[in-house]
């Protein structure tokens, strides 16, 4: 991957905008000058079997119905529609494929008679986890996700996504114990190793099955960060240290291979944007159905999906809930593109009104700040591999929260600014070289934790 940035200049950075857009679908085009939504569904509370398949095909049919019928409604020229499997989905392939094909067929039908230029992104689950230690290069779990890959396309997938987890095994404890240094050797080293090993995988596959090979998430990690962050058990400058110390680990999908969009949970999305060019998918306000964040108006400030993330066929005041977040994410998006056609000044006015509302309030948000998302980005670019990448990502993320709490830019309360001056020696501390930090950080962790061989260690 080039040194240089994609994004040269903080007046291209855009929502709607990317520098190399991505066609998919039935005549969708994502990232070359408009906002598309994208919408995610998922079954309420039901046990997926045998004896429940039938209304589990039901259900899926039925809220890809009402979602469309919305869609239509509403005028929404373009759409992106998700389908992310629950377990038993892709421990058995078939069943993931079944339904891949009920929302393929809808889709195409919406196309044909409405105009609609739609796709369907299919994410199935990362079930190696499932294995404790994971095994990530063998074994029945990934068995059936390399079938997954293969039948995806065929099953009627226009793109392939994963929220890939390893070196989870490891960041979790550390993430709990707020170590920066554990943090780093489970995304800048176990993580970054498994996405070159998965991804590559999954583009050749993608490639063979004629699929959009689009991208991978930190939510594993860093929403995992975000979520104890919320709850006061770690402190927000380390969340907000994690989530760009993870924009190395997501940054390999593209190297191998991924050409977008990227998963809408990825909330490192806008440095993939600015790095590697690709469009990126971003969920925020309306992803409130799913989790809450710091996020919810910078998160759309250069995003080119606007998402809300998943909400479950349940029924509301006004209908069932997927239809719900599909009126909320066509007016959202109708904002964003109306101020593409008015003039680049205007979308600027508003991705930088979208930035400036949350940054202030969260380091967490600070991060994402398009003009601090360049500054770091181009820093880590420096660099050639993923380590010293992430090692870069974290010494630079304190340094730019440093000065943002000194000038005033970023409100930190005495907690978090006492955090700030520990983290900063942690991250000058870290080794220059993987295999140091490798050799160093086994002792620290319990024997079995996570096997080596499995990373190509």
């Amino acid at each position: 991957m080039p040194r240089s940035l994609a994004v040269h200049s903080l007046d291209q950075f855009l929502f709607g905008r990317a520098p190399h857009p991505v066609r998919c679908g039935h005549g969708l085009v994502i990232g070359a000058g408009s906002v598309v939504p994208e919408i995610n569904f998922t079954l309420p509370t039901i046990d997926v079997n045998a004896d429940s398949w039938a209304e589990v095909c039901r259900q899926y049919g039925q809220m890809m119905d009402t979602v469309l019928a919305r869609a239509v409604h509403l005028s929404v020229p373009a759409l992106l529609v998700e389908f992310e499997t629950v377990p038993p989905m892709t421990h058995n392939p078939d069943w993931g494929f079944e339904i891949t094909g009920i929302l393929a067929e809808r889709c195409l039908r919406a196309h044909e008679k409405h105009g609609i230029a739609v796709a369907l992104r299919v994410t199935p689950n990362d079930t190696r986890e499932f294995n404790r230690p994971p095994l990530l290069r063998r074994g029945e779990h990934w068995e059936q996700m390399l079938r997954f890959f293969e039948g995806a396309g065929k099953a009627g997938a226009d793109l392939l996504a994963i929220e890939s987890t390893g070196g989870k095994e490891v960041c979790d404890d550390a993430l709990v114990n707020a170590d920066l240094r554990q943090v780093v050797f489970a995304l800048g080293v176990l993580g970054a190793r498994d996405m070159r090993f998965l991804w590559e995988h999954i583009v050749s596959r993608c490639r063979a099955g004629g699929v959009v090979p689009s991208g991978d998430t930190a939510c594993g990690f860093a929403n995992t960060a975000m979520t104890l962050a919320d709850k006061g058990m770690i402190p927000k400058v380390f969340a907000a240290m994690v989530r760009v110390i993870s924009v190395p680990r997501s940054l390999v999908a593209y190297e191998a291979g991924a050409i977008g969009p990227s998963k809408d949970c990825a909330y490192e999305g806008p440095y993939m944007k600015a790095i590697a060019g690709v469009p990126i998918s971003m969920e925020g306000r309306t992803a409130s159905c799913a989790h809450f964040s710091p996020l919810g108006n910078i998160a759309q400030a250069v995003c080119d999906c606007w998402s809300n993330e998943s909400v479950a066929n349940v029924r509301l005041l006004s209908g069932y809930a997927p239809e719900v977040s599909m009126e909320q994410l066509a007016y959202d998006c109708r904002l964003t593109n109306t101020a593409l056609a008015d003039s680049d000044a205007g979308a600027r006015t508003l991705r930088d009104w979208l930035a400036v509302s949350d940054a202030v309030h969260d380091p967490q948000a600070y991060v994402l700040r398009p003009d601090v998302v360049l500054e770091i980005a181009g820093d880590l670019m420096e660099a050639d591999t993923p380590y010293e990448r992430t090692r870069r990502a974290a010494r630079k993320t304190w340094s730019v929260l440093r000065d943002a709490a000194a000038d005033g830019t970023l409100r930190l309360d005495s907690r978090e600014t006492r955090w700030l001056e520990r983290l900063g020696p942690a991250a000058d501390a870290l080794p220059d070289s993987e295999s140091e930090l490798f050799e160093s950080i086994l002792s620290e962790l319990p024997e079995g934790s996570f096997l080596p061989a499995e990373y190509g260690l």
